[in-house]
């Protein structure tokens, strides 16, 4: 058995996930939660969010995030695209920095204008 605290909204419940009969979840209080324990365990994703460097704009960096969830196994690999980026403004939300990360088909994106 294994202990959780839900993170999918501020209630934060306290989940057991149960690995010996099928990813069983208890303690949940909406069927978010629910689907949350069983995913962590199973196949634990997370959603990024960075920075990237960027020139004629007046601040230097650009806010980026990635625009769904992506393995956990590959956080350090998909931080690592951003390291040589350089945007040129403007930039808008929702441009897309970096495509198809390691072949997961989401994106770095940009989430302000700039």
């Amino acid at each position: 058995m294994t202990e959780l605290i839900c993170i999918v909204c501020p209630k934060g419940c306290h989940l057991t996930v149960d690995e010996a009969h099928n990813f069983e979840v208890s303690g949940y209080g909406c069927p978010r939660g629910k689907e949350y324990g069983h995913k962590e365990l199973t196949n634990p994703t997370r959603t990024l969010t960075s920075i990237v460097r960027i020139d004629g704009a007046i601040h230097p960096c650009c806010p980026v995030k990635t625009s769904g969830d992506i393995p956990k196994g590959i956080i350090p690999q998909a931080m690592e695209l951003l390291k040589d980026v350089r945007l040129q403004a403007p930039v808008h939300t929702g441009d897309t920095v970096v495509s198809d990360i390691l072949g997961t088909g989401v994106s770095w994106i940009a989430t302000k204008d700039m």
